[in-house]
């Protein structure tokens, strides 16, 4: 059940105008001060919701790394070659991308100077780990160009995934599945064997 501060700040608000700040000014540089005036509620309305700025933090970068770790679960019960599984594993998480948005935008931008930052970086790395598994076994089932390292393919092939939050923006007319398939035409073009 979601508790309710002042009318029209719920948790799901709060959350949403929290990340838009700390995306655009960093999460250091904003205080809770600056994150009740911009709602217009006291930091105690705000305290009703959550504990600390580091638990805002962490709500919004779970809900990138949950869906991204909904998408990697999904994509492992698909049966058939490797490759399929890493092909609908960039597309739902460019989904992910394009549905939370704010969300990766700020999990992308974490460094590791707080503890919930070096466990947002902990699940990247896992998320991260598991592509290469998936690229190692693609390479294996002869479906993957060999003679690119697989931890080096993976990096890159989310580095463009990642790269989105740069320029992609949704009211530009480009859906998430046209996006998708833009991407996965450059890159699986270029990853599979000829």
């Amino acid at each position: 059940m979601t508790r309710r501060g002042r009318p029209g700040y719920d948790l799901e608000s709060l959350l949403a105008v929290a990340v838009k700040l700390f995306n655009e000014r960093g999460y250091e540089a904003t205080s809770m001060e600056e994150l009740s005036r911009k709602l217009g509620i006291t930091k105690s309305a705000i305290y009703y919701h959550v504990a600390s700025k580091d638990e805002l933090l962490r709500l919004a970068v779970d809900r990138a790394l949950n869906g991204l770790f909904a998408v990697a679960d999904e994509a492992m019960t698909i049966e058939g070659p490797s490759i399929d599984r890493l092909e609908f594993l960039v597309r739902g998480s460019i989904n992910v991308l394009v549905e939370r948005l704010p969300f990766v935008t700020l999990l992308l931008r974490v460094r590791g100077n707080t503890k919930v930052e070096r466990a947002a970086l902990a699940r990247r790395r896992e998320f991260d780990q598991l592509v290469t598994e998936l690229v190692k076994q693609a390479e294996a089932e002869g479906d993957v160009r060999p003679d690119i390292d697989p931890s080096v393919t993976a990096r890159l092939l989310f580095g463009t995934v990642n790269s989105l939050i740069e320029w992609y923006r949704p009211r530009g007319g480009l859906g998430s599945a046209e996006l998708a398939d833009a991407v996965c035409a450059i890159a699986f073009d270029g990853l599979r064997t000829r």
